[in-house]
């Protein structure tokens, strides 16, 4: 006598495919996470930039006309997420962000830098490069928090930026310098980091604004 086939109910055939595919999804979600927790601050966006750079002495009594290329920026820190570094592994603040990309942010604190009454040197818009003496280029190659102590420790915010100047009129290589500067926040707070990286891009372009300023106090006269 033949032994008829024991069927499973479907819903324990549900049942069981439906477990399988939550811990693959879980498994899959914890894998894949990217984000870092400091202790969080009760706002969730942040800015830097914001305030004028401090003065420095003028250079020359002359002023001139800068051009600024469209600024290169390190594409893991570009967009509006805060970007952490541990061991050389990148992450993201969780539930942190920067009100606008921070691209935008630091070409709003370059534009700023530029407008100190005791700086010489002033930006030209694209439709007036004629009247510019020099061309300045940009490029952000760090712009991060380093966790150098370990993830529970305060990190040293890294802003590193590559700067090239050429003539307006020929275009002739007047320098080309990389800048660097590192700030440690004064707690593993949101609140602290962000004030890190504020103070280490005010310092960063403070310096970059300064060599802008001695090189063209060295042109010629128009």
């Amino acid at each position: 006598m033949s032994i008829p086939p024991v069927r499973v109910p479907p819903v324990r055939i549900l049942g069981t495919a439906l477990r399988s595919l939550s811990v693959a999804v879980a498994a899959l979600a914890l894998s894949g996470c990217i984000s870092v927790f400091p202790k969080a601050d009760p706002s969730g966006l942040y800015r830097f930039g914001h305030g004028a750079p401090p003065a420095a002495a003028p250079t020359s009594e002359k002023t001139f006309g800068v051009f600024k290329t469209a600024t290169v920026f390190t594409r893991a820190a570009m967009g509006d997420r805060i970007l952490t570094v541990t061991n050389g592994e990148a992450a993201y603040i969780a539930g942190a962000r920067w009100v606008s990309p921070a691209v935008v942010l630091f070409d709003e604190a370059v534009a700023r830098a530029f407008e100190a009454e005791s700086n010489p040197a002033r930006l030209v818009t694209r439709g007036e490069t004629a009247k510019a003496a020099m061309v300045l280029r940009l490029e952000v190659r760090s712009f991060e928090a380093d966790y150098v102590d370990g993830p529970k420790a305060p990190p040293e915010v890294l802003v590193e930026i590559r700067a090239v100047m050429t003539r307006g009129g020929d275009r002739a290589l007047l320098g080309d310098k990389v800048f660097q500067t590192r700030v440690k926040a004064s707690n593993n707070r949101v609140g602290a980091i962000v004030a890190a990286y504020d103070a280490a891009n005010t310092q960063v372009l403070t310096e970059v604004i300064a060599w802008v300023g001695a090189a063209g106090a060295k042109l010629p006269a128009e």
